[in-house]
């Protein structure tokens, strides 16, 4: 069986490069994009299992990238990231249909747990519901 397919967006590079080692390091094949943008040509190009999407970048915002994501499919689990805890935001991207939350933490280690712990949550609930 081949890897499952996630996508990374965020506008930092240093970033990119580590979430892409350690999630291929759990067995998934990590696609990257550095904004908004480059992110809705992925999805387009790419059968993805989850997105991962970085809330404040320049261009489309993590938000407004979300809401084009939703307009076009309401299944791909999105996992807004996030270095601030701002509620009003968390509100909107959850209106938005945002499948969950990530806080980009100094702990690398748990925060991969964390999202691995998310990504395999998505797939018994997607198994679930489409049974």
């Amino acid at each position: 069986m081949a890897n499952e397919k996630i996508l990374v967006v965020d506008d930092e590079p240093d970033f990119l490069k580590v979430m892409k080692l350690r999630l291929e390091a759990n067995n998934y094949e990590v696609i990257t994009a550095g904004d908004g943008e480059e992110a809705l040509e992925k999805i387009k190009q790419h059968q993805l299992k989850a997105v991962l999407l970085d809330i404040l970048m320049p261009g489309f915002d993590g938000l407004k990238t979300l809401e084009i994501i939703r307009k076009q499919n309401k299944d791909l689990p999105v996992f807004i990231i996030t270095a601030f805890c701002n509620e009003e935001r968390f509100k909107q991207a959850r209106e938005l249909g945002a499948s969950g939350f990530i806080v980009k933490a100094n702990d690398l280690k748990k925060q991969i747990a964390d999202i691995t712990g998310l990504l395999r949550l998505s797939s018994k609930y997607k198994a679930q519901s489409s049974a």
